[in-house]
């Protein structure tokens, strides 16, 4: 959500021109899409709530940042570059916080969301034949 919330801040327009320099077809839709996704799936999975739903187009998007963005810059997310009087300073961050996202999520979708999810609630409240949960 915090991804989600940050983009959103900084306005769809903004991310919209990151997309089109990365050549994605329909930038500004893409943009809010993206916004959309890392929001709602968020909230879905802090909820615990069709959490099974909610990763996959959450997966997509992260992929897509990982190849698209962070892969040319290596593994590793944390590249100190320098440490100066205002404190330290970063380089851009490699795919290693994707890798470790996607299994989160990998995780979720296979064990599902938990004893204290919303869902789990669900499911005790209506039995284990509801589907979906």
């Amino acid at each position: 959500m915090a991804h989600g919330y940050a983009k959103l801040a900084r306005g769809p327009d903004n991310l919209a021109a990151v997309l089109q320099a990365l050549g994605v077809p329909q930038a500004h839709f893409m943009s809010w899409l993206t916004i959309i996704i890392e929001l709602a799936g968020g909230a879905a999975i802090l909820l615990g709530t069709f959490v099974r739903f909610a990763i996959p187009p959450m997966a997509a998007v992260l992929v897509t940042a990982m190849l698209t963005v962070h892969l040319p810059f290596g593994f590793s997310s944390i590249k100190l570059q320098a440490i100066t009087p205002h404190g330290a300073q970063f380089g851009p961050p490699g795919y290693e916080i994707d890798l470790l996202y996607l299994a989160c999520m990998s995780t979720l979708a296979l064990a599902g969301a938990g004893p204290f999810a919303i869902d789990s609630f669900i499911r005790r409240r209506l039995g284990a034949t509801a589907a979906g949960f």
